[in-house]
């Protein structure tokens, strides 16, 4: 029997990015992402990072995508021409590079937020103004619509 590890983002930090563009990475996330992974732009104006694994196995989905495509194109020159492979250093800190923060908006209070396979990096403005819950029970419906219940 083969057995697959599946990594589960969750929790939400707070943190701060300094002058040269580092951010400390939490520790639960640290543990999760290993020694290197990779950075891109995300939607709803934040970045995603996933674990270099996960990379992978979205690397292989778009290589079976037609490039006769034009919306698979362009959103694949989106999602991989902004990606950096990152590497926590020894106080638990990245370097995103300066298009992904101009992206995002980041520039000091940004919020990490797990999702599941990845990690979203917002800036506390564009968080605080993206998660209002106000229709959550709509979305919920929805959601069901899908198949997904809790």
């Amino acid at each position: 029997m083969v057995w697959q590890v599946i990594l589960m983002f969750m929790g939400e930090y707070n943190h701060t990015i300094d002058a040269k563009g580092r951010l400390i990475v939490p520790s639960k996330f640290r543990e999760l992402l290993g020694d290197e992974f990779v950075a891109t732009k995300g939607l709803d104006g934040c970045l995603f990072v996933y674990p270099s694994e996960e990379w992978k196995v979205i690397e292989e989905k778009f290589r079976n995508v037609s490039q006769f495509s034009k919306d698979a194109r362009k959103f694949a020159r989106f999602f991989f021409a902004g990606a950096a492979t990152c590497e926590v250093d020894k106080q638990g800190r990245i370097l995103l590079p300066a298009v992904l923060r101009e992206f995002a908006g980041l520039e000091k209070d940004v919020v990490l937020a797990g999702v599941l396979n990845h990690i979203e990096i917002w800036s506390k403005e564009r968080w605080s103004a993206t998660s209002e819950y106000d229709d959550v029970e709509e979305i919920a419906e929805h959601m069901a619509e899908l198949g997904i219940s809790i």
